[in-house]
């Protein structure tokens, strides 16, 4: 049974409940014959393996086998069970029969494949004499194998021997030749001692080879250096201790031989990097300690000897009395601070520029180079930033712990910035100044191993850092203390205005509250020319002024009627646009003046300044407009009058005509000088009136030739009093400009019209004014006071009054809109004159076409 349970576990499928185990045994092949070779025996094989393998099925089947089959089948348990249950002999019985059914089964299976068991057994014995003969070569093989081993151990255990010793007597060797080396040295060692500074590079030189001598090996316990080992130590440190002294001896005396000396025994020590770095970390620490102490409140409040001290808890505040005294000497802390920056930065930058310059005279590296290879950057960038946080933190601490640094730079920030400029222009020019330094101080042996670099004029405080500035990070620290400056600047700024104009007020400033606000603005200016960036910064803060002075002033305007009278004496509001006018002048031209005066201003300040002062203009303009609207609608309406008068008659008997002017223009020269006299007198801004009224002189003469080419009918005596006119129009207009003459064009057409008065219309014609001085518009209306009624002038065929007709004019600046109107004027009366059945036109009709011809002509 035992078998079964194996030969279950070996299965390749193992049998579920459709499958009995007896398909896993192959039945004995039909045609197995038996030993003698009968059929019958084959016969009887085949049908007993049929028999037994359905026996074996059935054995699979029984339940009490069932146990057997089982992949954790223990016989403990299974024996356990059994005698339990009490039918050990039934088991007994029947496992007995299933053993006998399994016998014969086996013995079916062997009668059945004997000639492959047979075969099996050959083979096996065959490999056996096979194996048999393999480990007969094998034991060969490892005979010679020892035999060769004892005849190789030997030579390699003495070749090891022999390495050994000549590592050894190598090692041996080298610690020999080091302290042959190591001695040699140290005698020449101690003769470069004794030549002092002038051997020092030397002994650098000797004490680094020393220092490469002893790398890597242990030599303590050698006698015959021991001493010189000791001696080595105290002159390494000798060495050192003299090198620092000479450095620190050459930057401060910009010495660069010196300076140049103390870098190369570092660099020969192979401390160059580290010593730098300590060097510069050194001063930035020695800055810090002095910008903490020129801050420290506690110092510049301390009571002098002969004071009591104060208990415990005291305040350290300063009272009123001294607050001067202590801005005197926190200003005096600063300068000395400022001082001592900048002598420290000319050490530094005198030791940048040695190690820009400085080769070893061995390797020819560059000492700057040995500085900066790990990426580092330079040594004045690093000591440069290092300074200007020191500032901004000590700053910022020390003003956010005292009031009175915070009240004190941000009352007086344009000193603390001149403080800043005068530091950063004394650096500029050292840094120029710098290289002539190098070449007067006479030197030979530090220039021969100089480096010739291209960037010797550049400015060292510029890094090869796009991404800084340094006057900007220098610059940083004061922002806090611009900002509170600025802000308390724009308050006192704001607050002559706001006291001059209360809130409900109706009077401008007088003079000298004017004065004030100019004196304000210039004072402002003044304190922060220090600087250029304050200067525009405070410039703005101008600009705010100026425009609050301009919304005031605007508020104080009179917009109602009687601002725009010309009838009678000056209003109220009249009165009250012209102090506004004249106080705006005055601020214009007093803040003009004092951008003038500024040294130095810069151009985008001005700039700002002059933007403000133009809308200071254009409210000056927007003030007297009313007024100037005003005069001009009477101007107008009085030239108009010429209509009312008669120009029809003929010349007198004397030839002159009888009243210097006619009525229409007396009148308007009795209005314009008393308008001059009682309205624009009143503003002292004499420029910016004549700048207006000589528009208005301009517009008077356009008028009155206007309206003078449309009188009909023209008589002989009216030409002679009209050319009176135009002679007493230059006298009516000449208290509204400077000169007559300055009216430009409209000046040059008053005089070239008068001339054509008299001229026949042929002459007039081909004057040579027409066009270019006198509109061809103009002239062909002249001319329709030529042409019989029947030619009737624009304005009367389309049936418009004089004014109707001038407004038309007015609104059609265009020369072509004003000759296609006088054109359907000319085709109206061939119309007419055909209708007539007329047989000539009138003789001017011919000289009008010619010129509307001439005139399209010119337009086109």
């Amino acid at each position: 049974m035992g078998w079964l349970g194996g030969r279950r576990r070996d299965s390749a499928s193992p049998p579920g409940r459709g499958r009995s185990a007896a398909d896993d045994i192959n039945p004995a092949p039909a045609n197995m014959e038996g030993g003698d070779g009968s059929v019958v025996v084959a016969g009887l094989g085949a049908r007993g393996s049929g028999a037994a393998a359905a026996t074996v099925r059935e054995l699979l089947q029984d339940e009490c086998y069932s146990d057997f089959l089982n992949e954790d089948f223990d016989v403990k348990t299974y024996t356990s069970q059994s005698i339990h249950q009490a039918v050990i002999a039934e088991q007994l019985a029947k496992l007995a029969q299933g053993i006998s059914q399994l016998d014969k089964e086996l013995h079916l299976q062997v009668v059945a494949r004997h000639e492959d068991l047979l075969a099996q057994a050959t083979g096996i014995e065959s490999l056996e004499g096979v194996l048999q003969m393999m480990q007969t070569r094998i034991g060969a093989l490892q005979g010679a194998v020892d035999r060769y081993k004892s005849k190789i151990v030997e030579p390699y255990n003495k070749i090891v021997a022999r390495t050994a010793q000549l590592a050894r007597l190598q090692v041996a060797c080298d610690l020999l030749r080091r302290i042959i080396r190591i001695l040699n040295l140290s005698k020449r060692l101690q003769g470069q001692l004794q030549g002092g500074s002038r051997e020092i590079t030397k002994a650098a030189q000797s004490l680094n080879e020393l220092d490469y001598l002893s790398q890597g090996i242990d030599l303590s316990g050698v006698e015959v250096i021991e001493n010189d080992l000791l001696f080595i130590a105290r002159a390494r440190l000798e060495v050192e201790n003299q090198a620092k002294r000479l450095l620190e001896q050459g930057l401060e005396t910009q010495n660069p031989t010196q300076v140049g000396t103390a870098l190369q025994v570092f660099y020969n020590l192979g401390t160059l990097k580290d010593t730098i770095t300590s060097v510069v970390d050194g001063y930035c620490a020695t800055l810090e300690e002095n910008i903490n102490s020129a801050l420290d409140i506690k110092v510049l409040t301390q009571p002098s000897q002969s004071a009591v001290r104060g208990g415990p808890g005291r305040s350290t505040m300063p009272t009123p009395g001294n607050t001067a005294a202590l801005r005197a000497s926190l200003w005096t802390n600063m300068e000395k601070l400022m001082d001592h920056i900048y002598a420290v930065c000319g050490q530094v930058q005198h030791l940048q520029k040695v190690l820009a310059k400085k080769r070893d005279p061995v390797s020819h590296i560059c000492f700057i180079e040995e500085i900066v290879k790990d990426g580092q950057p330079e040594i004045f960038y690093t000591f440069w930033n290092s300074v200007t946080q020191a500032l901004s933190s000590q700053f910022h601490m020390a003003t956010n712990s005292s009031m009175f640094l915070k009240q004190a730079f941000e009352g007086e920030y344009p000193k603390l910035l001149r403080l800043y400029n005068d530091l950063w222009k004394r650096l500029q020019q050292y840094s120029q100044n710098i290289q002539g330094n190098f070449n007067a101080s006479g030197t030979t042996d530090l220039y021969v191993d100089l480096q010739h670099m291209e960037d010797d004029a550049q400015d060292i405080f510029i890094p090869k850092m796009p991404d800084y500035d340094p006057e900007k990070a220098l610059k940083d620290s004061l922002q806090p203390y611009e900002a509170a400056y600025l802000s308390k600047c724009l308050s006192r700024l704001f607050d002559p205005i706001n006291l001059v104009f209360p809130p409900g007020g109706r009077n401008s400033p007088s003079p000298e509250e004017l004065d004030g606000i100019i004196k304000t603005i210039a004072s402002e200016l003044n304190v922060a020319a220090v600087d250029t960036n304050l200067t525009l910064a405070v410039s703005k803060n101008v600009a705010k002024t100026i425009q609050l002075y301009s919304v005031k002033s605007e508020q104080l305007l009179s917009t109602q009627g009687d601002a725009s009278q010309v009838i009678g004496p000056l209003t109220e509001g009249q009165r009250r646009n012209v102090a506004v006018v004249n106080s705006l002048y005055k601020l214009h031209q007093s803040v003009t003046k004092v951008v003038s005066s500024q040294s130095s201003f810069p151009p985008a300040a001005e700039q700002t300044i002059i933007s403000a002062l133009k809308a200071i203009h254009a409210l000056m303009e927007n003030a007297v407009q009313p007024l100037l609207t005003s005069v001009g609608d009477a101007i107008e309406a009085i030239i108009i009058t010429m209509h009312q008068e008669d120009f029809s008659g003929s010349l007198s008997s004397s030839g002159k005509p009888d009243v210097p002017c006619s009525l229409y223009m007396k009148e308007l020269q009795g209005f314009i000088a008393r308008v001059m006299s009682d309205y624009f007198k009143q503003f002292e801004c004499l420029d910016f009136v004549f700048d207006n009224t000589e528009a208005i002189a301009q517009r008077a003469i356009e008028l009155f030739i206007r309206h003078a080419s449309l009188i009909r009918p023209l008589g002989e005596g009216g030409k002679m009093r009209l050319a009176a006119d135009f002679a007493q129009m230059e006298l009516a207009v000449g208290p509204f400009c400077r000169r007559v003459s300055d009216l430009g064009k409209s000046y040059r057409m008053l005089r070239s019209f008068r001339p054509l008065l008299f001229q026949a219309s042929e002459h007039v014609a081909n004057s040579p004014a027409l066009g270019d001085v006198i509109p061809f518009s103009i002239i062909i209306q002249f001319l329709f006071t030529r042409a019989p009624t029947e030619l009737k002038s624009p304005f009367q065929r389309a049936e418009w009054s004089h004014a109707r007709f001038s407004q038309w004019l007015d609104d059609h600046p265009s020369e072509k809109d004003r000759l296609l109107l006088i054109r359907g004027a000319l085709e109206a009366y061939v119309q007419s004159v055909r209708s007539r059945e007329g047989k000539e036109f009138a003789p001017v009709y011919p000289i009008m076409v010619q010129l509307l011809q001439k005139a399209m002509s010119a337009l086109q």
